[in-house]
């Protein structure tokens, strides 16, 4: 009798939750898109990164993970994060997500680690670089409504196409994309205020808001976008190539793990 097939491990991908109350007890969630994303497009095995400061180092992730993908949410960065006026009443907050992954981030980038962030991931990101976040974009003279619109619309019609960007020549994401301009959705009320330090900008909104950023000085596969690519991975070639050239990065980065191991 033949021995029945293996299949090759994939990249292994953490993905940022929420912490939430789940019928009075505290939970860790993440959208499905997310996990589908990360399972079907970049053809990694997506893994939940529970958000609590005190079971998470940045050591022993960079060890074993080949990815990482902070995602969206409905929560906001607490504003005092990034030293500005405390949040105002009805702001949603995840101080125990903050708690988690902000400071993670610096140190798994310096280890080498392929990061994606989208919306909140996003603004994370930028937080961690010592950015600042404007929030309310749309109360801002000259900048668009940014925000997601008609709540009574089936949920995937959030995700429907909302503007353009521009995408900068040269960069990771033109690199990605072949174009120097698409169309992306659009379901958030912040945005960068300043950008962080060593971020270089990716892509810009009509009106001049930050769209996407990635990492300067890290080597390997860093990119943070405003909008919800993982919504869109059936129907646009643009979304579906962000995540397969994040799997790829990821790949990379396993085998690099799998050969520093051999080697020990």
């Amino acid at each position: 009798m033949s021995s029945p097939t293996v299949a090759a491990p994939r990249a292994l991908v953490a993905i940022a939750t929420d912490r939430i109350d789940r019928h009075g007890h505290s939970a860790h969630a993440a959208f499905h898109g997310y996990v589908r994303a990360v399972a079907e497009a970049s053809g990694a095995l997506p893994l939940l990164l529970p958000s609590d400061a005190a079971v998470l180092d940045a050591g022993s992730l960079a060890a074993s993970v080949d990815g990482v993908l902070l995602t969206g949410s409905p929560s906001n960065v607490d504003p005092t994060r990034y030293d500005a006026a405390p949040p105002h009443a009805g702001m949603q907050l995840d101080r125990d997500r903050d708690a988690a992954i902000l400071p993670l981030l610096p140190a798994l980038v310096a280890a080498g680690v392929p990061v994606l962030a989208v919306c909140r991931g996003f603004q994370e990101l930028n937080v961690a670089y010592g950015g600042t976040l404007e929030p309310a974009v749309h109360a801002q003279p000259g900048r668009l409504d940014h925000r997601e619109g008609d709540h009574s619309r089936p949920v995937p019609r959030w995700y429907d196409d909302s503007h353009a960007i521009h995408i900068a020549p040269g960069g990771r994401l033109a690199r990605i994309a072949g174009v120097d301009q698409a169309m992306v959705n659009s379901l958030h009320h912040q945005g960068v205020e300043r950008l962080g330090d060593g971020l270089r900008v990716e892509a810009t909104a009509p009106d001049g808001l930050v769209e996407a950023f990635s990492i300067s000085a890290a080597p390997q596969f860093t990119l943070a976008v405003q909008w919800h690519p993982e919504m869109r991975i059936d129907d646009s070639a643009f979304c579906r190539s962000i995540f397969a050239a994040f799997g790829e990065a990821c790949r990379e980065r396993r085998q690099q793990r799998m050969r520093h191991a051999a080697q020990l």
